[in-house]
């Protein structure tokens, strides 16, 4: 799957090589904050564990995976955007609702940036035939869901979301 540049931003499949930049963006306290409570990430934990999820998920022709974005005009890495089933490590993915998910660097916030990547990589799907959409966040999480809501989802039901790495209630956005 190819995604074509928006407005602002580029974007590039990440793969193991991209360590280095999957680190980089785990070691602001502030954007880990609802994903772990703040705690950054070694090298060892994106090495032993982050790689080897990605890769679980990862399938470049149905654009499952990690989108690296970039600015077009200083060609900046800011963020990252999820694309895999629903529920993937749970009991009961859905391969047929894909959700999306973001990570982005502090210093990108407030500029747009994770919805106009969001929804550059979902007009992408749309494309190759995917229809139904999901994204979680923790109920706390108001950024996140603001960018849901202006992706055109709405809420359909809180859950708790358990896997072998993460385990917490949150709330689930669908269109």
């Amino acid at each position: 799957m190819h995604i074509k540049d928006s407005a602002r931003l580029s974007y590039h499949y990440i793969t193991e090589a991209d360590e280095d930049f999957l680190w980089e963006l785990d070691q602001d306290e502030l954007v880990m904050k609802y994903i772990n409570g703040g705690k950054k990430s070694s090298k060892e934990d994106i090495r032993d564990i982050f790689i080897p999820r990605l890769t679980a998920f990862s399938n470049p022709a149905f654009g499952w995976g990690l989108w690296r974005v970039e600015t077009l005009d200083t060609k900046e890495s800011i963020g990252w955007i999820l694309v895999r089933p629903f529920g993937f490590f749970t009991q009961h993915p859905e391969t047929d609702n894909i959700e999306l998910g973001w990570r982005f660097l502090r210093s990108s916030w407030g500029h747009g940036y994770a919805t106009e990547a969001a929804m550059a990589v979902k007009d992408a799907l749309y494309e190759i035939g995917i229809e139904k959409f999901s994204a979680i966040a923790k109920p706390e999480n108001s950024a996140s869901i603001n960018i849901m809501k202006k992706l055109g989802m709405t809420f359909s039901h809180e859950l708790e979301y358990k896997d072998k790495v993460f385990h917490d209630t949150v709330v689930v956005y669908t269109d």
